[in-house]
């Protein structure tokens, strides 16, 4: 464990692949490169790293709810909140496993019958697993998860994306309003604000970087949702993001959203898990 930025705890895993950075912050991991690459993910320049804020950039967790709430903060409560270590392990080939456990007693009541597992797997892939148990009784629990992750690349004019062509969504840039959509034939390009959530998607998307010179892949499990992000010049952001970083990212996230939400009965395990891999264009 070493002090990261802003004084918040983190923890550093060395593979013999790849090093990763996580913050028990949020339970975010904020880095992630292979050994000879240029990092996987992105991270603002300005981001916040305090109590209380979410930090731009990485993995950032959405859970237990997606998108506005009233009343409530934008995509749930874990970002904000102290995650605990629950227990670290090396395998024979040297990936390293993180479990971050989120303390029972920090969910408001109405989400206090879930407990909460982060597990991270550092080795020449990232794999990522959030789990959440409905360990009360009576009723199901409604529950939205999402692993908002920004990828980073050479320019987003260089980018395409593979793996949703034909795929319906539903348009949240400005002035869509959440309209459905048609799927397209080619590969996604982002030449505008990019606002975009595909309902009963559950299949692997590429992102093909040609600056860079790297495809990466993001294979996912238990998700029936993706969703793609770029604020392009248009989308008013807070100062925690420097309006020209938009040629520099792209959120391509992993969950179950909207009307992919999930239902646990008392009982209940549900497991989201996403595996992040790279190789050359």
């Amino acid at each position: 464990m070493e002090t990261g930025n802003g004084g918040l705890p983190k923890i550093i895993v060395t593979t013999g692949w790849s090093t990763a950075e996580i913050y028990l912050h949020g339970a975010q991991v904020t880095d992630f490169k292979k050994n000879g690459e240029p990092p996987l993910l992105f991270l603002s320049a300005r981001s916040w790293f305090a109590p209380g804020k979410s930090i731009r950039g990485g993995v950032p967790i959405c859970y237990p709810w997606f998108g506005p709430r009233a009343g409530e903060t934008a995509h749930g409560l874990v970002r904000f909140l102290a995650w605990e270590l629950a227990d670290t392990s090396a395998a024979k080939d040297s990936a390293v496993t993180i479990r971050l456990r989120l303390p029972g007693n920090s969910m408001k009541p109405e989400w206090s019958a879930l407990q909460t597992e982060f597990i991270v797997t550092v080795a020449d892939t990232l794999t990522m697993e959030l789990a959440a148990t409905h360990e009360g009784g009576g009723a199901p629990l409604t529950v939205e998860s999402c692993l908002h992750t920004y990828f980073q690349v050479g320019d987003i004019g260089a980018v395409s994306l593979a793996g949703l062509q034909g795929a319906p969504f539903d348009d949240f840039a400005a002035g869509a309003n959440g309209a459905r959509k048609p799927g397209a034939d080619d590969v996604l390009r982002i030449t505008r604000e990019t606002n975009r959530v595909y309902p009963g998607h559950s299949g692997t998307v590429e992102i093909r970087d040609e600056q860079l010179k790297r495809v990466t892949r993001v294979e996912k499990f238990n998700s029936r949702s993706t969703v793609v992000w770029n604020p392009w010049t248009t989308q008013k952001l807070p100062d925690d993001f420097d309006p020209a970083e938009y040629r520099s990212m792209v959120c391509v996230e992993s969950g179950n959203v909207k009307q992919n939400r999930l239902s646990l009965a008392p009982g209940e395990t549900a497991a989201l898990k996403v595996v992040l891999s790279s190789r050359k264009l």
